[in-house]
C-alpha cells in the first residue's frame, strides 16, 4: 500500500523487487479531481469510486482507461494523473481481493493515522541529538500509537491476501521478464515501508 512518491515505490523495489503494489485510491482521487474545475469533479468522482468497487478487474481497468480517454479532450492533465499508475489502483481487484479487507487497504489512510500518532508524540523536541534520539522517539510514537490500534476491517480475510499474493509473487518468478523474487510476508512488506 503507497500513495503516489516515486521515492517509496523504488525503495519497495529495490527491497522487495517486483512485487504487487496497491496505490491509495483516496491520492489518486484527489490528484485526478484538482485538474478539473469544481462542475465537472462529482461526475468525475463517481466514475472512480464505481471503477475501484467493482469486483470484475477487466471491467474496472476499461471503466478508468474510458474515463481517461474521455478526458484527454477536455483535461489532458487530469487524464494523465489518472493513467500514472492507473493498474496499481486495481491491485487489490486484480487479486480477487473484496469486501471490507479491500476497501480498507486501498488507502493508506491507517498508515497515515499512526505516523500523524508518532507526528504529535515527537513535536514537542526542539533539538534532534542524533539519529538514535530520532528512532526512539518514532518507536515511542509507535508505542503510544499501539493503544489505538484496532483489528484491520476485513481481518478475517487476511490469510486470502496471502496467498493471493504468494501465487501473484509465483507467476512473476515463472516469467522471463522478471529476475526471481524472495518472498516475504505481506505484513512485513507493509510494517517495514
Amino acid at each position: 500500500m503507497l500513495d503516489g512518491s516515486k521515492a517509496l515505490r523504488a525503495a519497495v523495489n529495490e527491497v522487495f523487487g517486483p512485487v504487487a503494489v496497491q496505490r491509495c485510491v483516496r491520492h489518486k482521487e484527489r490528484n485526478v479531481l484538482e485538474h478539473l474545475p469544481e462542475r465537472d469533479r462529482p461526475a468525475v468522482k463517481t466514475r472512480l469510486r464505481r471503477a475501484w468497487a467493482s469486483e470484475n478487474h477487466a471491467l474496472a481497468l476499461d471503466g478508468l482507461q474510458v474515463l481517461a480517454a474521455e478526458l484527454d479532450r477536455s483535461h489532458p492533465g487530469a487524464a494523465a494523473s489518472l493513467r500514472e499508475g492507473l493498474e496499481e489502483t486495481l491491485t487489490l481487484t486484480r487479486l480477487g481481493i473484496r469486501g471490507s479487507l479491500k476497501r480498507t487497504l486501498q488507502s493508506t489512510n491507517p498508515i497515515e493515522s499512526m505516523v500523524e500518532f508518532t507526528r504529535r508524540t515527537s513535536r514537542n523536541v526542539k533539538r534532534w541529538q542524533s539519529g538514535d534520539m530520532c528512532l526512539r522517539w518514532t518507536a515511542a510514537g509507535m508505542l503510544e500509537a499501539e493503544r489505538q490500534f484496532r483489528k484491520i476491517i476485513g481481518y478475517a480475510d487476511l490469510a486470502k491476501l496471502a496467498v493471493a499474493v504468494e501465487r501473484d509473487l509465483a507467476t512473476h518468478r515463472l516469467t522471463p521478464t522478471h529476475t526471481p523474487i524472495a518472498t516475504t510476508a505481506p505484513e512485513v512488506a507493509i510494517s517495514t515501508v
